[in-house]
C-alpha cells in the first residue's frame, strides 16, 4: 500500500471514526470458543469441505482448518460456520 493510501486510511479511521476493518477492507473474525466462527468482509467462498474452509479477501485469503464444519449462514459478505476449529490463518498472495 503506498503512503498516500495509508495517510487517507489513517485519517478516515482517526478523524471520521470509521472502523478500520471497513476502511481497509479487512476481514472481521469473531469466534466463540473453538466451535463457532463469524466472518465479515469476505469476497466469496473458495473451498469448503468438512476439514477446511477458504474465503477470498481483498488481499489474499482466510483459511480455517478443523473438522466437522457446517455452514450455518452464508451471505454475500458474511458467513457463520460451526465445527471444531483448529486454526485460522490469513494467507497473502
Amino acid at each position: 500500500m503506498n503512503r498516500w493510501h495509508q495517510r487517507i486510511d489513517n485519517w478516515l479511521t482517526n478523524h471520521l471514526k470509521l472502523p478500520s476493518d471497513v476502511v481497509l477492507e479487512l476481514p472481521r473474525v469473531t469466534t466463540i470458543g473453538q466451535f463457532h466462527a463469524y466472518i465479515e468482509n469476505h469476497q466469496g467462498l473458495i473451498i469448503f469441505n468438512e476439514d477446511e474452509i477458504q474465503l477470498k479477501m481483498s488481499k489474499g485469503k482466510l483459511k480455517i482448518t478443523g473438522r466437522n464444519f457446517v455452514i450455518k449462514t452464508l451471505l454475500p459478505e458474511e458467513i457463520l460456520i460451526e465445527g471444531i476449529i483448529s486454526t485460522i490463518s490469513y494467507v497473502t498472495q
